[in-house]
């Protein structure tokens, strides 16, 4: 007969920053679902109780008194079950991220966070202070240590937990979503058991937050380091995994995803979160018949359903008829209300305004924008209207290299693909024409234009993408200097002119609205650098 039996239940919760009666409640709803299959153990992810990334928030006393009253309501409601909250926690003039055990009417353990990060999109030195000891509670038989997050991503604490007497490790986490995210986190907390020798259990915040998206994907590790629970990505869930004499045994195993599949999933929790927890009613976008707002007015349906998306196609004198023709296809098979409203109109009377002092000059890009700017006016009518968001289509190659135009195309109040490079771009609307076309295939197949004049292609004034794309992403994700990336083969000439250009325009991404991260480096909480600097890179 078994001895030491822990039934862990892992809840991923979709948390609302600030929302603490709201989270309180999710929390409510996952303690009682445990107690229904027979859990020993809730585990819940880190900050749970305010959510994450509660930022300038964790200033204010108000708030961390808020936290400590939902604290003690919860404990007062508890029973055997022990659950493991992550909340804020304020003692005299010191601020941590915590996490409490609480079990029979009180707080029974609480552990403070020992390792801040202060890299990427963490900036958790700003608001807390380190913590200095383990945390090892005893639960049915069984020591269990506790570890927040980027405690595991480095040598010291879970094997100070481990020291502390610690038989299984608990991680809660709030983990943000990149590409190929979840294979670094299972290496990381393989590192962990192979240096303290025993299972951990990880768990894992889900749902979007401003630019971050949390894919849940929570999972535990066996003693020997083999995958023996699998959350899954991007819902929602109530698992149990079971700990029996001395090591986890097979749980839910959530089969590996296209990676695709998991930015597609990761674009529509961050529109539908978005819109949602801010109450929006619906949102609208320009449509152009190019594949970058075809592929933002899917990811729009998916995430909020057809009736509240509106999409609106405002074509120039320079609009060919098959933009046109794929738009009016698009909308049809998405089923979104659709309107057609000329430019052409509002062009003549600008021109008309300006002529006088534009006397003596050729047209330019300034006319063009000009086009870009009466749409993002039109838009903007429309949101203030109706009370919908509009969603920008702009991607990262275009936000890299200002390929946009400010107060134009730019114009909106959330940037869908804002982290998607355009040869992504391409695979997404792939993927998402993989079970019958949805997307025209001539938007996928044409050239990419602005059609802001006649025969007007990207690659007139671009590389192309795929050399494009290379170039950003070595500069700006892996801070290769534009020497090394010479060296790996790309022009001189091309390279000089693209780290030009993504410098130049950072004052334009300065002022674009936020966009949803997928990337290891987004132009975001992660790229923080300085409009006026004249720093010369090596070359």
């Amino acid at each position: 007969m078994a001895k030491n039996t822990l039934k862990i239940a892992v809840a991923q919760l979709n948390c609302v920053v600030g929302d603490i009666d709201g989270n309180l409640d999710l929390i409510r709803q996952a303690v009682r679902r445990a107690r229904e299959v027979g859990a020993h153990m809730l585990v819940t992810p880190e900050l749970s109780l305010c959510g994450y990334p509660p930022e300038d928030l964790l200033l204010r006393p108000d708030f961390y008194r808020s936290c400590d009253r939902a604290i003690a309501t919860l404990a007062s409601e508890s029973d055997s079950l022990a659950i493991i909250v992550g909340h804020p926690l304020q003692e005299g003039e010191r601020h941590f991220n915590a996490a409490s055990v609480l079990r029979g009417g009180n707080v029974v353990a609480t552990y403070r966070k020992l390792r801040l990060p202060n890299y990427e999109v963490f900036d958790e030195q700003r608001y807390f202070d380190a913590g200095s000891n383990a945390c090892v509670f005893e639960h049915e038989g069984v020591r269990v240590g506790l570890n927040i997050c980027a405690d595991v991503w480095e040598a010291g604490a879970a094997e100070a937990s481990r020291a502390a007497g610690a038989e299984l490790l608990v991680a809660i986490n709030a983990s943000p979503y990149h590409m190929d995210k979840l294979q670094v986190r299972h290496e990381v907390l393989r590192d962990r058991v192979g240096d303290t020798g025993i299972p951990v259990v990880y768990c894992n915040l889900v749902g979007g937050q401003d630019e971050l998206v949390f894919d849940g994907a929570s999972f535990a590790l066996s003693r020997a380091g083999r995958l023996c629970y699998q959350g899954p990505s991007f819902a929602q869930s109530l698992d149990c995994v079971s700990y029996v004499d001395g090591d986890l045994q097979e749980g839910r195993m959530t089969p590996p995803r296209e990676i695709e599949a998991d930015v597609w999933d990761a674009l529509v929790t961050g529109v539908r979160d978005y819109i949602g927890k801010n109450r929006f009613p619906g949102v609208l976008l320009g449509l152009s018949g190019g594949i970058d707002s075809a592929l933002t007015l899917c990811v729009a349906v998916d995430a909020l359903g057809a009736d509240r998306v509106r999409a609106v196609m405002m074509p120039s004198p320079y609009t060919a008829q098959m933009s046109l023709d794929d738009s009016r296809l698009l909308v049809k098979r998405l089923g979104v209300r659709y309107d057609e409203l000329a430019i052409a109109p509002a062009m003549g009377t600008f021109e008309a305004m300006l002529a006088p002092m534009f006397a003596g000059t050729a047209a330019d890009t300034t006319e063009e924008n000009l086009q870009a700017r009466i749409r993002g006016m039109l838009l903007m009518a429309l949101s203030n209207k109706t009370g919908s968001l509009v969603l920008t289509t702009g991607n990262k190659s275009e936000m890299a290299v200002g390929y946009a135009t400010l107060y134009g195309d730019m114009a909106g109040g959330f940037a869908v693909i804002k982290d998607i490079f355009k040869t992504f771009v391409y695979r997404l609307a792939a993927w998402r024409n993989r079970n019958g076309e949805v997307i025209p295939e001539n938007i996928i197949t044409r050239a990419p234009s602005a059609e802001l004049k006649p025969d007007q292609t990207d690659q007139d004034t671009l590389p192309a993408y795929e050399v494009l794309d290379a170039i950003i992403e070595a500069y700006m994700e892996r801070d290769e200097s534009p020497r090394e990336i010479i060296a790996a083969g790309y022009g001189e000439a091309d390279v000089r002119r693209v780290v030009s250009m993504l410098k130049r325009n950072e004052y334009k991404r300065r002022q674009s609205p936020v966009g949803i991260r997928v990337t290891s480096r987004g132009f975001g909480k992660d790229w923080r650098y300085p409009i006026t600097a004249r720093y010369q890179d090596e070359f």
